[in-house]
């Protein structure tokens, strides 16, 4: 029997699968296979260490190799040169031969060591230019501190003869000495170099203390800032000069300098020698500069050529490596010499696999098949749902949610429909939906371009919706209209039904000012005269409410319509008369005939009766309060109201045990019947002997004691059909928890019925505070604006504009937009699916390459 097309309403048609490998084609195999992306490898080594699996010294190669083009992109990134995009390339996601790998890998090694030996070479030297720089400065400042310090012998005499006073103390203020006599003969030392800038003043306090004065230091900043080789950031740094006597002394205040991260110089105290030392670094800075940019120049060079293929060699050794990480799953039959892989795939792409496997076969030209062994399991497959870009997003929100059960309705096909409509109840306006359908359709038309770039998280997120932000702009326009509402004003499509008494406009006076054209009703949505008149907000909400509790019914109605066809589907009768069917009696008996009597309300013309409506919440509440009794029993909503509601109340209490008792009992009731006639019961397994005897031509027993059978299928291929005796373990059948999960499930039904249909009144309390937030944000801006007349009413009417557009998008289409989106999420996922949604299953998780490469993404 062929299987089921596969659909987005129920999850594909699962096969579990083994495969039997020739270990000389087992990269190809598996590299084809993450081309198809739809084949879920389980793992058969899940007791073995990472270390002791078959393939763990080429995972590491391709670590290594991992590394080094990581290296080459941060080497890049660091010189600012670009990588060319991996989209330039002609089939950049075909799958890598073996030869590529190695070349690559053999490439890599290459040019890391030359890159490693050039950038170790520009650090060295650039290491260089920066201590010349350094030094050049120094000499340059320290020349006008020998200028400043030559005359002052005379102190320093003094000083070297009283050790207790400072050195040098207010040597600024005296005049010219012996301007030929050496620093040297009279015992004076002096340390230069530079230390940061921010390091300064604790540098100054640090000698001051250690040396209690006897010093006379000078600094001056480098008005330049240094870059740093290391890390390329520029630091601020000062050139500094110490004087102190005695060797000692000297060496105290080089080791608190080294400690502090300055770099010290020499400098020669004879001016000629200086000078001579300032035409040799500057020389040498010359050569220096020129070799820097030879270097330089062969490091981007070398850079540029990697930067044209890296993204290629990204994703070859990405996928190497996953096809590895996979192969390292499958089991090794050492007499055989053949890898044995489970893995669960879709049955409808049996045929592709299958196809597949023959051409990998066919050219590596082996004569031995790979065999493909479906087999037949009692273990749960995954789920699977192919979706498209459009559907994709709707899907994704509801995975979050939890995972589909195997075969299960899936509700993600309604939410196409029901998320953007809830949503838009909330969001109606005209002018607000044409701008997200706006947005939405940007973002759809430079789909590729921005799927290319590197976005932000917050519109990655955006972009990742905009399927579900067009589908809401189009709703949203449609209930804008629905309300009459474009950026709060009125919508006048067709000619309104209510005329104003003698000429007045709304609000010109006191009571009412309007009259309804006989025989004539608006014939779409809201008639826009109701727009600014007093009664306006007493109208809208009054209207928006019921409609709210009338959508939330027809909603959670429709959701537990979905537990009857999953019970249908899965052939569970207890489900649908022990939960179902009880569960819609309770719902339609309540709240069911409370949106019966909303619309009869409607529908009933009280002033031609000469009556006031009744109360519809005053109703409910009599009707539990005290049965059988009417708030005004004299003008009841319709004959026979009173016993109408106490049978509907009666129905509802009966279907309370009902949902108690009936499944676990039903359930204890097959139990005991099954015991009796002597089947196993449930979790007691059954063991398939290899020692059965078989007489059947062409069947053989294979290692878990299961019947085989060979042949050849239409594409070639062989097969196997096993059907195996081991599977899912499954609990013993306890009563008392059965009873335990009926007795939550009912007491939260029951619950949630009232409360769930409470929740849907935020459809009413959003769409209120969306259009008055609408209405406020217009009345406050272009609305005085349009007060003003002149060249200043012009230009005041533009920057209004402006400013009421800015918060338009930002206000009332992005933070109200969200805050709905948000809101609508929760109907579905809290109010709709508890309904009928099971969310026990398990993920299809395929090997596919397009799935690695869209995780880590090579830009």
């Amino acid at each position: 029997m062929a299987p089921p097309k596969d659909t987005m309403f129920r999850s594909a048609d699962m096969s579990l699968t083994q495969l039997y490998i020739a270990n000389e084609i087992g990269r190809e195999v598996v590299s084809a296979l993450g081309e198809l992306g739809v084949m879920d490898f389980r793992d058969l080594n899940s007791e073995t260490t990472a270390f002791q699996r078959t393939f763990t010294q080429e995972i590491r190669r391709l670590d290594n190799v991992e590394r080094q083009l990581r290296y080459f992109r941060s080497q890049m990134e660091k010189a600012d040169i670009p990588m060319r995009s991996i989209y330039d390339f002609n089939n950049p996601f075909t799958s890598p031969s073996a030869s590529e790998i190695d070349r690559v890998a053999d490439d890599s090694q290459d040019l890391e060591n030359k890159i490693s030996s050039l950038n170790e070479s520009y650090e060295t030297l650039k290491k260089r230019e920066v201590e010349l720089t350094e030094w050049r400065w120094v000499l340059r400042e320290a020349g006008g501190f020998f200028d400043r310090a030559r005359g002052q012998t005379e102190e320093i005499r003094q000083s070297v003869d009283d050790d207790d006073a400072p050195l040098l103390q207010d040597v600024e203020q005296h005049g010219q000495g012996e301007a030929d006599r050496s620093l040297s003969v009279m015992n004076i030392g002096f340390v230069a170099g530079v230390i940061p800038r921010e390091r300064i003043a604790a540098f100054e306090r640090i000698l001051w203390r250690t040396l209690r004065g006897n010093l006379y230091m000078n600094q001056s900043e480098i008005p330049e800032p240094i870059i740093n080789p290391v890390d390329n950031e520029e630091v601020n740094k000062n050139v500094f000069i110490i004087f102190a006597h005695g060797k000692e002394i000297i060496a105290k205040i080089r080791k608190i300098s080294e400690s502090l991260g300055a770099d010290l110089y020499s400098v020669d105290e004879n001016s000629e020698l200086r000078r001579d030392q300032i035409r040799e670094v500057n020389t040498r800075l010359n050569d220096l500069s020129s070799v820097l940019g030879n270097t330089k120049r062969a490091l981007d060079a070398e850079l540029t050529v990697i930067g044209r293929n890296l993204a290629a060699w990204m994703v070859l050794v990405k996928k190497e490596k996953a096809t590895y990480q996979t192969l390292n799953k499958f089991s090794y039959d050492h007499q055989r010499k053949t890898l044995i892989a489970e893995a669960w795939a879709p049955t409808n792409s049996l045929g592709l696999i299958k196809s597949t496997l023959r051409d990998v076969n066919d050219r590596a030209g082996l004569s031995v098949p790979t065999i493909v062994n479906q087999i037949k399991t009692t273990k749960t497959p995954p789920t699977y749902f192919k979706t498209n870009r459009f559907t994709l997003a709707f899907q994704t929100i509801v995975d979050a949610y939890g995972t589909i059960k195997y075969r299960e309705i899936n509700p993600a096909l309604p939410a196409i429909v029901t998320f953007p409509f809830l949503f838009a109840v909330m969001f109606g306006d005209f002018g607000h939906g044409v701008i997200l359908l706006l947005a939405a359709l940007a973002m759809i038309y430079y789909e590729k371009k921005l799927q290319r770039s590197k976005l932000d998280e917050l519109f990655s997120m955006i972009f990742y919706g905009r399927y579900i932000v067009f589908m809401m702009g189009i709703f949203s326009m449609y209930t804008g209209l629905l309300y009459c509402d474009v950026f709060s004003k009125e919508i006048p499509l067709f000619k309104s039904m209510w005329v104003w008494d003698d000429g007045k406009e709304p609000g010109s006076g006191p009571g009412p000012t309007s009259h309804r054209v006989e025989g004539y009703t608006y014939p779409f949505g809201l008639d826009w005269r109701w727009h600014d008149t007093e009664n306006d907000l007493l109208f809208s909400n009054s209207y928006k409410m019921k409609l709210s509790i009338l959508l939330g019914w027809c909603h959670m109605t429709f959701s537990l319509m979905w537990s009857l066809v999953n019970a249908l589907y899965f052939k569970t009768p207890v489900d649908i008369w022990g939960n179902f069917v009880p569960g819609m009696i309770f719902f339609q008996s309540i709240f069911g005939y409370l949106s019966f009597t909303i619309v009869y309300k409607w529908c009933i013309d009280w002033a031609a009766r000469g009556q006031n409506p009744p109360s519809l919440l005053n109703m409910l509440i009599y009707m539990f309060l005290q049965p059988g009794t009417l708030e005004n029993p004299d003008e009841p909503l319709y004959k026979g109201q009173a016993a109408v509601q106490v049978i509907l109340l009666l129905m509802a209490l009966v279907c309370v045990p009902v949902l108690l008792f009936l499944k676990p009992f039903y359930l204890r009731y097959e139990h005991n019947k099954a015991r009796a006639l002597g089947y196993r019961g449930i979790g007691e397994t059954q063991r398939v002997s290899a020692l059965d005897d078989d007489d059947d031509e062409g069947r053989t027993l294979n290692g878990n004691g299961a019947r085989e059978s060979f042949g050849d299928d239409e594409d070639g291929v062989a097969m196997i059909t096993e059907d195996i005796g081991h599977g899912e373990e499954h609990e013993e059948f306890e009563f008392s928890e059965i009873m335990i999960h009926q007795v939550i499930h009912t007491i939260e039904f029951c619950l949630n019925c009232v409360s769930h249909t409470a929740s849907y009144l935020r459809l009413w309390a959003l769409s209120l505070a969306h259009q008055r937030l609408s209405i406020v944000l217009w009345e406050m801006t272009m609305v005085n604006a349009f007060g003003q007349t002149g060249i200043k009413g012009a230009i005041i009417m533009v920057v209004v504009f402006y400013g009421w557009f800015m918060m338009t998008v930002a206000v009332l289409c992005v933070m109200e937009g969200t805050s709905a989106m948000l809101h609508s999420l929760r109907l579905h996922w809290v109010e709709a699916m508890s309904k009928h949604f099971m969310g026990d299953g398990v993920n299809f998780e395929p090997f596919s390459f397009k799935s690695l490469l869209e995780e880590e993404p090579v830009e």
